[in-house]
């Protein structure tokens, strides 16, 4: 399978439940720019049926290889990311797993309860990356308990195994130089930033500046009513060159650690898009 395809794999199911993200890209190619996907970003448990390993290797078989490591202690999580191997202009993946042992009793139970419901060969399906929820629905109150633990935990086991963001590379924007400009076009028509530790996250210096919307709120359905939750988000990444002249193609986990609050409960605002 070729790397557009993968991508495209998950960007039709993202795009599709997140019609925010369709509008958003739709804003830019309008301007006449043509975007570029800098990554996407997927989530799982560290349980050996489906930890990051598992989850890349649609990408390890189709010439991907491991690079950078991240921990986010406070979060319990623990990333990777991937490069291709030959090609530099190709989309990078980055893959998070939640440190299931590191969490609290009571999560981990509910979880494991989750995950041990399904048949081994589900998690042995090589499919499994774009399935989604493969646990079927859960109680809002047990997505609420979670959340008060790891709102990381409650929205993966929620929305399963599906691209959490995808990244537009601002570096191939030719009417855009500087990411606040990105923000600020974004946010005039409606949509509202992560705010989490400021708008952007990082600096030239350290060769990475990140921006990202808040989740979309979506009406989800639970086995006990139908509430309003965050979904997916979209993030933006401008890439500055080295002192070798050799643009930085990796992530910082401060940077990181915040953007993944994109995805944290909030309400919507009556006057959101």
């Amino acid at each position: 399978m070729n790397t557009e395809m993968i991508f495209n794999r998950f960007w039709v199911p993202y795009s599709t439940q997140n019609p925010s993200a369709k509008r958003i890209y739709d804003l830019f190619t309008q301007q006449g720019e043509q975007v570029i996907h800098d990554h996407i970003a997927l989530r799982t448990f560290n349980d050996p049926r489906m930890n990051i390993d598992v989850i890349a290797k649609v990408f390890t078989d189709n010439d991907y290889e491991a690079k950078g490591e991240y921990e986010f202690k406070a979060k319990k999580v623990y990333g990777r990311h991937f490069e291709h191997k030959t090609d530099p202009n190709a989309p990078k993946a980055f893959i998070s797993e939640l440190l299931l042992e590191e969490c609290s009793d009571y999560l981990q139970s509910t979880i494991k309860q989750f995950i041990n419901a399904v048949s081994e060969n589900a998690y042995k399906d090589p499919e499994l990356v774009y399935q989604g929820s493969i646990w079927g629905r859960i109680p809002f109150e047990t997505y609420n308990k979670l959340r008060e633990e790891s709102e990381y935990a409650a929205w993966l086991l929620v929305y399963g195994f599906r691209a959490n963001h995808f990244a537009i590379k601002v570096n191939e924007l030719k009417n855009f130089k500087k990411l606040q400009e990105v923000n600020t076009f974004v946010k005039s028509h409606g949509y509202i930033m992560n705010t989490a530790a400021g708008e952007i996250y990082g600096t030239p210096e350290e060769l990475l500046e990140q921006s990202a919307t808040k989740a979309e709120i979506i009406p989800f359905e639970f086995t006990d009513g139908t509430y309003d939750i965050p979904a997916c988000f979209y993030e933006f990444t401008l890439r500055y060159n080295d002192e070798n002249g050799k643009q930085y193609s990796g992530f910082i986990a401060a940077n990181a650690d915040k953007i993944f609050e994109s995805t944290n409960f909030y309400k919507k605002p009556a006057d959101m898009m």
